[in-house]
């Protein structure tokens, strides 16, 4: 047992804790560690040596559970302590304590503590018996769940074309690539997640791309699909392996080249949290909303102020997008950076002549609170911008993975295809309700969800929403529709398969609407990725 001489000094004088590995949601600290202290008085007349015997055998088990993205749960276990009364300080580590009081040999559990703000904290225990003059302190290390946002200049980190990343050479079929995030460029090496633009290109073959940690097992998601001869771009958030490398998985008959840019990244010292937006149009060039009524030209660039416009504050350092492009004259990308620099190599979505498609783009906000977007086609493409969050160091919301939950990561939430057999009717929604994916009705901000559309018989787009009623309003009948939106998500075309990411706003009853706007039916496919929450 640890025996101390003097007054145990909070922080100074426990030894290291084990903690769980990361990942697991569980936090313990064995009362092996616990520090004793005889205080003045121990040895007083009257005071039975059995009684001082008993007393110097106290420890405090301590451990810990996430409860939310900066909420935690607290056990302690005053194990072997004298059955009387014992006053029990927490100090959880942020300039708050708690006093309870309890028997000896008794649990003090489900104690409740949500943090200010993501972080790693150190919380110490002390258990007073001041019948027999012994004081106990044990410590715990807590690192919650959540982490806050913090934008990064797009960066290139992977290109197999190029050897960047990883070795100049296609990614084999039904083989993943390794590549290092954590630590490169400026992502620090505690980073929990990254922001990724995933693209995929020189394709022989039909397949699909996962992405997932660094030394993990694949899930069976898909983060983008794609035929022979596309290149097609996505966005994803992807939780970074302990070894700091994600991984990304070539599902295709053929190999095929693998580009990876980073345009943000989630750590527990970061600043910026997330608020949701109800969808709203930002720029369409066909209407002259937001930017001239004509095409960007080839080779051309177009500024589009962000704050003050859609809800989006002058604080905000990062902004969630959805971008189209639609009526390109002939192939190309677009790429779309903060004002105010140069334009970087990187790219945010492909097309060919004549194709609409979409992209999420999680972007910081630049000069003026603008960003730039430029076509890098030689000829004219139209482009529609939705706003669908914000970032900023005012927001609370952090954001929480499903594997940092112990949840096998993604989640898949429905595959129509398969669960229902039912494909969401033209011009439908089909509504999905999140409530169970709610950790104790905790104030969600956004859904962060991978969505794909498949079984195509014709083109159209979808649309997302939050919903406006209460799952019983559709057990005893379906209610009058809610407004269809004007914003979009993803486009396809006949025949085809198309993801995207979408940080998805629920309604006040969790439910969130997945409209399809086409005079075709679709199948949808949903992988939940993680959430933003407040608590």
């Amino acid at each position: 047992m640890a025996q101390a001489a003097g007054p145990a000094a909070p922080g100074g004088s426990v030894p290291p804790a084990s903690v769980a590995a990361d990942g697991t949601g569980a936090f313990d600290s064995p009362g092996d560690r616990t520090v004793r202290t005889a205080l003045p008085g121990n040895t007083a007349a009257g005071k039975s040596a059995q009684a001082s015997a008993e007393a110097s055998n106290l420890e405090l088990y301590i451990s810990g559970d996430i409860k939310s993205a900066r909420g935690m749960s607290l056990n302690i276990n005053l194990y072997n302590g004298v059955r009387v009364e014992h006053k029990v300080t927490i100090d959880w580590g942020d300039g708050t304590t708690e006093t309870v009081t309890a028997l000896g040999g008794e649990i003090v559990g489900d104690r409740r503590h949500t943090y200010p703000r993501p972080g790693d904290y150190l919380i110490t225990v002390t258990a007073t018996d001041t019948v027999n003059q012994v004081q106990a302190v044990n410590q715990l290390p807590f690192s919650t769940a959540g982490s806050f946002f913090a934008p990064h200049a797009p960066t290139r980190l992977l290109d197999t074309r190029a050897g960047i990343g990883a070795a100049k050479a296609k990614v084999g079929p039904y083989s993943p690539v390794r590549f290092k995030v954590a630590g490169n460029a400026k992502v620090p090496a505690r980073a929990a997640a990254v922001v990724l633009n995933v693209t995929v290109t020189n394709t022989t073959a039909g397949g699909y791309v996962s992405a997932y940690p660094g030394g993990t097992k694949r899930p069976e998601s898909s983060n983008l699909n794609y035929v022979a001869g596309q290149t097609v771009p996505n966005q994803v958030i992807v939780p970074i392996g302990k070894d700091g490398y994600v991984e990304l998985y070539n599902g295709g008959w053929n190999a095929a080249d693998l580009i990876a840019d980073v345009t943000g990244y989630f750590d527990r010292s970061a600043s910026n949290g997330y608020s949701s937006l109800n969808p709203a149009r930002l720029v369409d060039t066909r209407e002259g909303l937001g930017a001239s009524r004509r095409q960007i030209a080839g080779q051309s660039a177009i500024g589009v102020q962000i704050t003050g416009k859609g809800g989006v504050p002058a604080g905000a350092t990062a902004v969630a997008l959805n971008v189209t492009v639609t009526n390109p004259r002939q192939a190309g990308h677009l790429t779309v950076f903060p004002s105010g620099q140069t334009a970087p190599t990187t790219s945010n979505l492909n097309f060919g002549a004549g194709q609409t498609i979409a992209n999420s783009v999680i972007i910081p906000i630049g000069a003026g609170g603008k960003i730039d977007i430029r076509n890098g086609a030689w000829d004219g493409t139209d482009v529609v911008v939705d706003v669908v969050g914000y970032y900023s160091p005012d927001s609370k919301a952090a954001f929480t993975s499903t594997r940092s939950r112990n949840t096998s990561a993604p989640v898949r939430l429905m595959d129509s295809r398969r669960w229902t057999g039912w494909p969401c009717l033209a011009g439908g929604y089909m509504e999905m309700n999140m409530d169970s994916m709610n950790r104790g009705g905790l104030p969600i901000e956004a859904y962060v969800l991978n969505v794909t559309v498949t079984s195509t018989t014709g083109p159209g787009y979808l649309s997302v929403s939050p919903d406006p009623y209460p799952q019983d309003a559709y057990r005893n009948g379906r209610p009058v529709p809610p407004p269809r939106p004007g914003s979009s998500a993803l486009n396809w075309t006949a025949g085809a398969s198309v993801p995207n990411l979408v940080q998805a706003k629920p309604g006040p009853y969790e439910l969130i609407d997945f409209w399809n706007q086409s005079n075709r039916e679709a199948h949808y496919i949903l992988d939940w990725l993680g959430e933003y929450d407040t608590y």
